[in-house]
């Protein structure tokens, strides 16, 4: 696909989301264990898992907010539609071009600006936190704030990540969990533990939120970019 051509995609792309979003509803949990450090001026590092990214680029738009994207080609569109939501991108991964992405990661939060990673990606296992999504926080010096999301209706991807497509009128719930921080001088087992302990949390908010709804007995509702759509 040619430049002008992802330039459409994600212009179409962010165009959607502003309009999916315009009838949900939002819930925030635990605003506190981020906005204490916006109010000191204390770049943060958000982390949450690539499944619930949509609604986070809505309503967490226009702050500036630099993100991790892949390199990948669905990496490109994803840049796009943020880039129209007002959010930054450094392209790179953990696991390719890493070495690139957290170089400028680390850059944007000395310059002071709050970074966002999806620690399972860019292409899963779903759910398992990469300890290395930790370096940006232990080099720059960032609190580390997990973020779980769920809705009260929607529709899961059966893709890798399971990403979430909120329902028009369903509720929006973001919990910010407490905040974690990562020594200077961390070893790499002290990096899995909290990354464990992080992905342990995470997982489990999912899942309570997530056995809390119905399960529809229709499997199957719609293809999306060729792949089965999940409701919930």
């Amino acid at each position: 696909m040619s430049r002008l051509k992802f330039r459409l995609a994600g212009l179409v792309g962010a165009g959607l989301v502003r309009f999916l979003f315009t009838f949900t509803r939002l819930e925030r949990i635990g605003v506190e264990n981020y906005q204490q450090f916006r109010n000191s001026g204390t770049p943060i590092l958000f982390v949450f898992w690539h499944g619930g990214l949509l609604p986070l680029i809505h309503y967490h738009r226009q702050e500036g907010i630099v993100v991790l994207t892949s390199e990948h080609r669905d990496g490109e569109y994803v840049t796009q539609i943020i880039q129209h939501h007002g959010f930054h991108a450094v392209r790179g991964s953990f696991t390719r071009g890493g070495t690139k992405g957290l170089r400028g990661l680390v850059r944007a939060a000395r310059s002071g600006q709050d970074i966002a990673l999806t620690p399972d990606g860019p292409r899963g296992p779903t759910g398992v936190f990469k300890p290395g999504s930790l370096l940006v926080a232990q080099i720059g010096h960032l609190p580390v704030v997990p973020i779980s999301v769920t809705a009260s209706s929607g529709w899961h991807l059966r893709s890798w990540d399971k990403f979430l497509i909120p329902r028009l009128s369903s509720t929006v719930r973001l919990r910010y969990h407490p905040p974690r921080f990562v020594g200077k001088n961390a070893t790499r087992d002290e990096l899995e533990l909290i990354a464990a302990n992080i992905e342990e949390e995470l997982n489990a908010a999912t899942t309570v939120s997530s056995n809390q709804i119905p399960e529809s007995s229709s499997q199957t509702l719609v293809h999306h970019r060729h792949q089965h759509v999940k409701r919930i």
